[in-house]
């Protein structure tokens, strides 16, 4: 049965909360006990109005379809040469924007993964046969124009995702295993720790305590330093990573694995009720960085998987706020077309407390969304929040990909469509707001292109 959008987040929101949970409510209480009527009506097709062709403020190139209002500015195009006379290497991704000197400073990934000289080549790089790594722009908050650009991670592979930190880095994923067995100098499927005020490639050194596995992203939890990561395998699993000192990753901790209490080995991706409450558990990792994980890449999983832990479809964006963790199976769910997953760790009503001390050590899990087909969300992959409610999901299915808009009372609606000729498929990656929260800057992936887009945010539920 082909359900319509209005249908179904009405379906959500009476189910028991909808995929949100930014601020704007779940400081206001717990998701579950937010919504008890009926979804009031939203008129139009996004919650900013009809999106239509708009060209770039700096260019006058039309590349995205926006809604009435909205401006933006195309900046780092794959090809042009940044300022330590490099080219914009190609494959934009994970990206996240920091305030450094008064400037915003955007780190952003680069899903390359050939086994040659890499275009962000070093004299650090840690793999010279390796493609991968991370451009740092600095950007002017007033003219939103790039001032300077540069690499600022170099010799990695297949840089997907990833995600920052409180202290202020951005956490790099490689989204491989490969290694020397596959004519690659080193061994890859390591995090990489990118500080957002470096002017020079940071030194690559592998997290090797945070696991060899597929990664894709991390969010960390600002009141005790704790990393969440996710895995991008059709089986997968949700991992934290425990550091010895807080702030300090390459000290070294322990990896765990999420689990059910009392199911052993439970399967999220199918048959999956709304709003049921599962209390979690973690399995230790004995060995995170497995011998075996070259030829493996689902080695630290079966370690997880030996222990009890559960298995998710395809983990990919993740966002931690007011405690809870939010967090994408891409293509979970009954009809592979997409779930969200709230892991609720503490209430938001607790009191800040310094980093590195834990709030509760267990907490639950829930299924908030999960996409009756295409036509409502499909396959959504990179999440963020906005600093007034809400989250913005990057999609990534077959068809013509979006960026989708979820507001603190439930409504899902367009916001954004890809009009670059030739590249109409093309994934959007990397929405990130920046510190002030009036510029969203959003990656294109097939083209190579960052966006960075402006507007009467307040008008709507972003």
């Amino acid at each position: 049965m082909t359900v319509s959008r209005r249908t179904f987040i009405n379906r959500l929101v009476l189910a028991g909360g909808a995929a949100a949970g930014a601020s704007a409510f779940a400081a206001r209480a717990g998701l579950f006990e937010l919504y008890g009527g009926e979804l009031k009506s939203v008129d139009g097709a996004s919650g900013y109005g009809v999106l239509s062709p708009r060209a770039t403020a700096n260019t006058g190139e039309t590349l995205l379809h926006l809604p009435e209002g909205f401006q933006y500015n195309v900046i780092g195009r794959a090809g042009s040469a940044m300022s330590d006379g490099r080219p914009t290497p190609p494959l934009h991704d994970g990206m996240a924007a920091f305030s450094v000197n008064g400037k915003i400073r955007l780190v952003r990934n680069h899903e390359i993964g050939a086994r040659v000289v890499s275009p962000l080549a070093a004299q650090n790089a840690y793999d010279q046969t390796a493609g991968g790594g991370t451009t740092t722009l600095v950007v002017n908050g007033q003219t939103r124009e790039v001032e300077r650009s540069f690499v600022s991670l170099s010799g990695t592979a297949v840089n997907c995702a990833g995600g920052p930190t409180p202290w202020g880095s951005w956490i790099s994923c490689e989204e491989t295993v490969a290694g020397p067995t596959n004519g690659f100098a080193q061994p890859h499927g390591y995090c990489f720790e990118v500080p957002a005020g470096s002017d020079t490639p940071a030194e690559p050194v592998p997290l090797r305590a945070m696991g060899r596995f597929v990664h894709e992203a991390v969010a960390v939890d600002p009141l005790s330093g704790v990393v969440y990561l996710t895995e991008d395998r059709e089986t997968s699993g949700l991992y934290r990573f425990l550091p010895l000192t807080p702030g300090r990753l390459s000290s070294g901790g322990k990896l765990q694995m999420l689990a059910i209490r009392d199911q052993r080995n439970y399967d999220t991706r199918k048959g999956q009720t709304r709003g049921l409450a599962l209390a979690v558990a973690w399995v230790d990792i004995p060995q995170p960085d497995p011998a075996g994980a070259e030829l493996n890449s689902l080695a630290v999983f079966q370690q997880g998987l030996s222990g009890g832990g559960a298995t998710f479809a395809r983990l990919e964006g993740a966002w931690f706020t007011n405690g809870s963790l939010y967090f994408v199976s891409t293509n979970g769910g009954n009809l592979s077309k997409g779930q969200i997953w709230e892991y609720r760790l503490r209430s938001p009503s607790l009191r800040q407390r310094p980093i590195g001390r834990r709030a509760d050590a267990q907490g639950v899990l829930r299924l908030l969304f999960e996409s009756p087909g295409a036509e409502v969300l499909d396959e959504p992959d990179n999440i963020c929040s906005s600093p007034r409610g809400g989250f913005l999901l990057c999609e990534d299915g077959p068809g013509e990909d979006m960026l989708r808009g979820l507001t603190a009372d439930g409504t899902l609606f367009d916001f954004a469509r890809n009009s670059v000729p030739g590249h109409g498929n093309s994934e959007f990656a990397g929405s990130t707001f920046s510190p002030d929260g009036e510029t969203l800057f959003v990656n294109l992936q097939g083209p190579g292109l960052t966006f960075a887009i402006w507007g009467p945010w307040s008008r709507g539920g972003l």
